[in-house]
């Protein structure tokens, strides 16, 4: 998602009166501003914008559990969940199943990997062809699964 894409996703939610979709929009968006008037006047990537959509969602997912955990507020959990669920709406689609098996299986071939030594490379190899968008345990395991 493009910086373009999630102003225009505020936009959308500002005309459609959904309260949470526009408080997630605007804190991701926030957050993005922060950090680039730190780092300097650019323009923010895609990578940038997914990154901070991700860290939000790491967030807001360990402020969820505490608050089940805690058990006292019903409203603010649910809210929670709500703001989980956007965010995770937001993200690009994960590559899992089948595409997920095919991608392990090109890139232990292109990177001529053989053993589990080499299991390192080829998750770092995934990372990078994925932007980090793909099941990490499941791939994993169709890595460990294939080097000896």
């Amino acid at each position: 998602m493009t910086y373009e894409e999630l102003h225009a996703e505020m936009v959308a939610a500002m005309k459609a009166k959904d309260k949470v979709r526009l408080g997630v929009a605007r804190l991701v968006l926030g957050e993005l501003k922060n950090a680039a008037s730190r780092g300097g006047a650019h323009e923010i990537t895609e990578e940038e914008v997914t990154a901070q959509i991700k860290r939000t969602l790491k967030q807001t997912s360990e402020t969820l559990e505490m608050s089940e955990k805690a058990g006292n507020n019903a409203e603010r959990t649910e809210n929670l969940r709500e703001q989980v669920a956007v965010l995770e709406s937001l993200l690009p689609q994960q590559v899992s199943g089948d595409e997920l098996v095919a991608l392990v299986e090109k890139t232990i071939a292109e990177l001529g990997a053989t053993s589990k030594k080499d299991m390192g490379r080829v998750m770092g190899a995934l990372t990078a062809a994925t932007n980090g968008n793909f099941d990490k345990p499941a791939a994993a395991k169709e890595v460990g699964l294939r080097l000896s």
